[in-house]
């Protein structure tokens, strides 16, 4: 090969080498030009979603609230308002992936091979979520409604996809799962329209019971709360150790329930006294040991003269 072929095939390899390089510096700035304006776009259509989602949760509020069934029970109102911003951000998500280049369709291949270890993983989270759609389904309670679940008493505010909502009367947020609440007993306090007061007073042996029952019957009667359907009851429902327990039954609307049995407590208490009938009290008695020295005392009345206490 002579030294002009041999300078021909280098300065052919170079251009060759040149044009290549320049092809893979356009096609890379190509790439990143394309991925920052899908970036861009993706960020914006980030945005778009969740101002979408709030604007569409606004509008579903108000559209639902016009229907009877749902403006009458905030607690289906709630939850389907929760459902539309759920679905709106779901379908932004996919729109995001798609202008970045994910292929969605590989992701819900992935997804569907690990939908068991997903399934395992978000056992709790998925467990919560169908409790909180058989609660609205069963409806057990509604918001404002006063419930007990394993022990804690409070006013229902909301009830959403993963817990409900209450505040107790110290104004305490207490939130719990709601699959914990479908598993659990639940006791609804205000779910009836009226409510049976039950207070056990105790009197002594040797009172009058029936005298001591229609004290405590009247007092209830003239209670403007008390209703007159089912009427009041009062009978002996227990031999104490030193008292004879009364036990008074009246009913009241569910809104009037706590602050009636507070003044059936005291008005009954009262009454007693002013019948002069006996509360008794619980008494400590010593036992002295066997051979033990004991001396009595005698209490005397002030007024007493000197001598009788002597």
């Amino acid at each position: 090969m002579t030294d002009t072929s041999l300078l021909a095939l280098t300065l052919a390899s170079g251009r060759d080498a040149v044009t290549l390089d320049a092809a893979l510096i356009a096609k890379a700035t190509e790439l990143v030009g394309d991925f920052a304006v899908n970036l861009t776009l993706a960020i914006l259509i980030l945005i778009a979603t969740i101002v979408a989602s709030r604007w569409a949760a606004s509008a579903a509020r108000r559209g639902l609230g016009r229907i009877r069934a749902f403006r009458r029970d905030s607690t289906v109102l709630s939850f389907a308002v929760q459902i539309v911003r759920v679905a709106v951000l779901i379908m932004g998500l996919i729109a995001v992936l798609q202008r970045l280049g994910v292929q969605t369709t590989s992701i819900i291949a992935v997804l569907g091979a690990a939908s068991l270890a997903v399934g395992l993983a978000l056992q709790g989270t998925l467990s919560n979520v169908a409790a909180g759609v058989m609660l609205l389904i069963l409806r057990p309670y509604r918001v404002g409604d006063v419930i007990d679940v394993g022990g804690a008493i409070g006013s229902v505010e909301k009830l959403d996809l993963f817990t409900t909502q209450m505040s107790n009367a110290s104004n305490h947020k207490i939130v719990v799962p709601n699959s914990q609440v479908l598993g659990d007993r639940i006791l609804n306090l205000s779910g009836q329209t009226r409510r049976r007061i039950e207070i056990n007073f105790s009197v002594g042996y040797g009172e009058d019971l029936k005298h001591a029952r229609e004290v405590l019957e009247a007092v209830a009667r003239r209670h403007d709360k008390v209703l007159k359907d089912p009427p009041v009851w009062s009978g002996v429902t227990g031999l104490l150790d030193s008292a004879v327990q009364i036990t008074l039954h009246a009913w009241a609307a569910s809104g009037d329930w706590w602050q009636t049995q507070a003044d059936l407590m005291q008005g009954g208490k009262e009454a007693l006294d002013e019948a002069d009938i006996e509360i008794p009290f619980p008494h400590q008695v010593e036992v002295p040991q066997k051979g033990s020295r004991l001396r009595r005392v005698i209490l005397m009345q002030p007024d007493e003269p000197e001598e009788a206490r002597d």
